[in-house]
């Protein structure tokens, strides 16, 4: 009777869960759709933002290149009906191609002097705007994009604004103004269904939306003040601005008047500060499309479940009653059976596993699986030989395990193993065959022996006993072979090579050192430097000799040696000698006369620096010609030009333009002289000196360029002309480099002295190159580091495609003094 009711009890616990499980699994459904609902509307929301961020910014281009051109601009300088009638048909055609609700030009009062809705009621021509922030952000010297209902048309729209620069003004003459219909807005970009779109201002105005009764409302009750505000700006005509009904209900819900909810979500509009898109959905809709579907689905299942499970129920309270009293006396015995075999299985000390006729793993020894790093899931069910070597899985699939279920049984079979770990190891595998009642065997039980270190230790006892033999043959050859060669080539070698122990006495010095110093090796042997090597020279052996055993590596230093009259520039390298324990025991010297080869470079270098002093003096006379005699001349031809417009004003007006367009093309043409005689030879680095000749440098760059640079300075320089001409022209170099080829925005120059050296960085973000295989900086790279040698320094670069390239150049002042 226990065992019924503890059926019936299960029966009716399985019919409870599916009952619990099905009305947990509503609600969690109906959770997760409301999130994917909260996710779906962010994912809208944020699209709108966008679409509207982008929609506003389309005629931002338009209206910059409609600013830079000469119909505009002379309509701005000249202000007379030709130049106007000129800028009103580039505004109508303006217009008609951007499908633009209106685009007009104002002057610097902000009065509107040009319009493409001139003809029209609605027109503004004449009207002053230079209240609406648009036009003051433009006169200012700014781009602008605003929202606003038109004073005139009365129409709501997007003003993009920009402004208008002339030949003859530093600040803006003038703005240009492009306006689109927000209706269009509406229209395309506000479509969805069962939604509510609203675009508000910083203060909660509706200004946008696909419901037109919400239109200038505001989206939650505000205050006196807040309304005031609003008037004051004259953005959204004159009011009034209701409520629009709708508060708070939670985080996401706002309630409107009736009550009904709304999951709301919203986003920031790029480039409109407080601007705002507001998104809304009906919760009872959302609920309605959950609800609906999984309501019909769960009754239909419920109905089935419980049919089943009350069937289910009455057919195994029958069969229990029956079959378990009759499986639990064999369950008994074969549980005590099965405990004393799992004994003895897993706890013997071998690797044990038993096979299947398909040759899979049914069962494995705790030891073997200890042995081989698997786990139990690991193994089961695989097949033995997945765990072998290629070879072996071929040996024991076409040969042994054949063999073995036919007979039902093997000995000492050799395998290769691969452990977990990676590792193979060699085993011996012994067996028998557990057969059933026809005789075939079902099952195995096998147990493996490891015997990989066994049988390396065979096979290197062999391999040693053999290699020992070979080398004792090959050694005596080799020792003989090695030291006639280094014994020819230290003798022979046109060098000067000597061998010294750690205290400075020498143990071995070659021929070229005894015909050299006029010694005999007998004679240097055990000595030191100076017992028989004239002061100078001895003292650099031991000054250079210590520098290698106090840093414990090799180096390359220049010695001077006197030999046939003169003094001799020899190249020396110099390595230390360790012992087993990493201590240093001695040092080798090699020198190698450059003698020749110092005075060829030193003849090179002075020929150079000749040629680039040349250079510089053709450059400072080519800009003083530049400057004093055409810059003069451009200037007699201004004054002309000048005069001419004067004398046709009012009687031709245009000779007068005509003499005005070539005052401002001589203008043009004095910068770009004076431009090419400050890059030829700038004033600048003669009168004020490095640090403001590099100022100058930046700032003309930047403004010819349009890169962004960024000069900094730090330590006092004291003027010394090579020096600085060769840091000029290097800086000069490197950023001309730098606007051909790196398409970089950005570049740093520093410079900083000290009282030790002078360093210029000059680092930007382009795309960098290979320095050693790129031909189309080669020359400049090249006239870079000339000069830095010339004026006793060194020029590194570093460079990799895709980040960006950094020249610098180190003077050490203490090395010129030396």
């Amino acid at each position: 009777m226990k065992l019924k009711r503890i059926i019936l009890t299960l029966s009716f616990l399985a019919f409870l869960s599916a009952v619990l499980g099905c009305w947990f699994y509503y609600v969690s459904l109906k959770g997760s759709a409301l999130k994917d609902a909260h996710y779906q509307a962010e994912v809208r929301v944020a699209m709108i933002s966008r679409h509207l961020s982008s929609f506003f910014s389309e005629n931002v281009k338009p209206v910059k290149a409609l600013s830079r051109m000469g119909d505009i601009q002379r309509a701005l300088g000249l202000g007379t009906p030709v130049a106007i009638s000129k800028a009103n048909e580039l505004l109508d055609n303006q217009q008609d191609a951007l499908e633009l609700e209106v685009a007009y030009l104002m002057d610097a009062k902000g009065v509107t002097i040009a319009s493409s809705n001139r003809n029209k009621p609605e027109s503004f021509v004449g009207e002053d705007f230079s209240f609406r922030p648009y036009f003051q952000a433009s006169i200012g010297g700014q781009a602008a994009t605003y929202l606003a209902l038109g004073t005139a048309s009365g129409k709501r729209g997007a003003y993009c604004s920009y402004p208008v620069y002339t030949d003859s003004r530093i600040e803006p003459a003038g703005v240009v103004v492009l306006k689109v219909s927000i209706e269009l807005i509406e229209r395309e970009r506000l479509t969805g269904v069962n939604e509510t779109v609203f675009v508000t201002d910083p203060s909660g105005l509706i200004f946008i939306s696909n419901k037109k009764e919400f239109l200038y409302t505001l989206l939650r009750q505000s205050s006196q003040e807040s309304v005031e505000k609003i008037k004051a700006s004259k953005q959204f005509g004159a009011g009034p601005w209701g409520w629009s009904g709708y508060r708070e209900a939670g985080e996401h819900l706002l309630e409107d008047r009736t009550g009904r909810r709304y999951l709301v979500n919203s986003s920031p509009i790029a480039g409109f500060v407080g601007w705002r898109v507001i998104h809304l959905r009906d919760m009872a809709e959302i609920s309605r499309q959950i609800s609906a579907p999984l309501l019909r689905i769960s009754t239909l299942v419920m109905g089935m479940l419980t049919i089943c499970i009350g069937g289910l129920v009455l057919v195994l309270y029958g069969m229990a009653s029956v079959e378990i009293k009759r499986r639990k006396i064999a369950e008994d015995a074969l549980k005590e059976s099965e405990k004393r075999y799992r004994m003895i299985y897993h706890n013997t000390p071998a690797m044990l596993h038993s096979i299947d006729p398909e040759g899979r793993l049914i069962n494995v020894s705790d030891y073997w699986l200890e042995w081989t790093g698997y786990t139990r899931a690991e193994v089961i069910g695989k097949k033995l030989t997945d765990f072998f070597t290629d070879a072996s899985r071929h040996y024991a699939e076409t040969h042994v395990f054949p063999e073995f279920f036919k007979a039902g049984a093997s000995r000492n079979t050799p395998y290769q193993f691969v452990r977990k770990s990676g590792e193979i190891i060699d085993i011996l595998t012994s067996g028998f065959g557990m057969r059933d009642g026809s005789g075939r065997v079902e099952r195995s039980i096998a147990v493996s022996v490891d015997v990989t270190e066994r049988n390396k230790v065979r096979i290197d006892l062999e391999k040693a006993k053999e290699k020992l033999d070979h080398y004792s043959r090959k050694l005596e050859g080799l020792v003989r072979k090695r030291t006639g060669e280094i014994t020819s080539i230290f003798e022979h070698t046109p060098a000067v090579i000597y061998i010294k122990k750690s205290d400075g006495t020498y143990r071995l010095v070659n021929s070229y050192f005894e015909t050299l110093f006029d010694v005999r090796a007998d004679d240097v042997i055990g000595r030191v430097d100076s017992d028989f090597l004239p002061p100078r020279v001895a003292d650099q052996f031991v000054k250079n000799d210590r520098r290698v055993l106090r840093e414990k590596k090799a180096c390359q230093v220049k010695e001077w040696i006197p030999g046939d009259g003169m003094e001799l520039t020899w190249l020396s390298t110099k390595f230390p000698f360790y012992d087993e324990d990493g201590s240093v025991t001695g040092i080798c010297s090699v020198s190698i006369d450059v003698t020749e080869l110092q005075r060829t470079q030193d003849t090179l270098r002075n020929l150079s620096g000749s040629i680039m002093a040349s250079q510089e003096r053709e450059r400072a006379s080519i800009a003083r010609e530049l400057h004093d005699q055409l810059g003069q001349v451009l200037t007699v031809l201004r004054m002309d030009s000048v005069w001419l417009n004067k004398r046709y004003a009012g009687s031709d007006e245009k000779a007068a333009e005509r003499a005005s367009s070539m005052c401002g093309l001589i203008d043009k043409t004095i910068q770009d002289v004076r431009g090419m005689a400050y890059r030829l030879r700038p004033a600048m680095l003669d009168d004020l000196g490095l640090v403001a000749a590099l100022d100058a440098l930046t700032a003309d760059f930047e403004k010819r360029t349009g890169i962004t640079c960024v000069y900094d300075h730090s330590g006092e320089y004291e003027e010394r002309e090579g020096i600085s001409t060769a840091i000029y022209r290097i800086v000069q170099e490197a950023m001309t480099n730098i606007a051909r080829h790196s398409g970089a925005d950005r570049v740093n120059v520093v410079l900083t002295v000290s009282h030790k050296e002078l360093r210029v960085c000059i680092s930007d973000n382009g795309c960098g190159f290979e320095p050693d295989s790129s031909p189309d900086h080669g020359f400049g790279l090249v006239g870079m580091a000339e000069r830095a040698a010339l004026a006793g320094g060194t020029l590194e670069i570093q460079s990799d495609p895709g980040s960006g390239t950094t020249v610098q150049c180190i003077i050490s002042f203490q090395a010129l003094q030396g």
